[in-house]
């Protein structure tokens, strides 16, 4: 079954020190994600980038309390250096959490012949749970590895572990 890597989120407002919406874990999570981002790339295995791009008056802002982040056309929104895409890899925009949702995620993967996927990035008991939950109602094969993945809170990250694996099926690897 051919395997993509999905990068979710790894953008400078969450990642940089000080960002709007800051991931403090996710910086940790850099030389994981780069050692498997390489490993990918090395056996062929397609890179999707997903990418928060946000309106300026986006109304998660005001329903989550959360500052304007992701500015789509910032340099917010853009991926971190150290996890730069080629010109050749995907990099879908999204409003909401999921990656799946009003995107051409799914057509992508269909017309990569792409049955599993391993979602990395952040935050993991948000875009990644809910881009997971997506990808298995759809049929896709779904793996996790938990030292690419970055929670804002860690008690949410093993609340949204359990999640997955006892309600969606992901086999999240320790």
């Amino acid at each position: 079954m051919r395997e993509a890597l999905l990068v979710i989120d790894m953008l400078n407002d969450f990642v940089r020190e000080g960002a709007p919406l800051e991931v403090t874990a996710a910086r940790a999570i850099l030389p994981a994600l780069r050692a498997r981002l390489d490993a990918a790339r090395a056996g062929g295995v397609p890179v999707i980038y997903i990418c928060d791009a946000h309106r300026a008056d986006d109304p998660e802002f005001a329903r989550m309390g959360w500052p304007p982040h992701a500015i789509k056309g910032t340099t917010g929104a853009e991926v971190v250096a150290e996890l730069a895409p080629l010109e050749t890899d995907p990099v879908i925009e999204k409003t909401a959490y999921s990656g799946f949702h009003h995107t051409g995620l799914d057509g992508i993967l269909q017309a990569l012949g792409v049955g599993r996927l391993v979602l990395t990035g952040c935050v993991t008991n948000i875009c990644i749970h809910y881009t997971a939950y997506d990808a298995v109602i759809r049929g896709y094969q779904v793996v996790v590895p938990a030292d690419c993945v970055a929670p804002l809170d860690p008690d949410d990250g093993e609340f949204a572990f359990r999640q997955m694996t006892r309600v969606l099926g992901v086999a999240v690897v320790r």
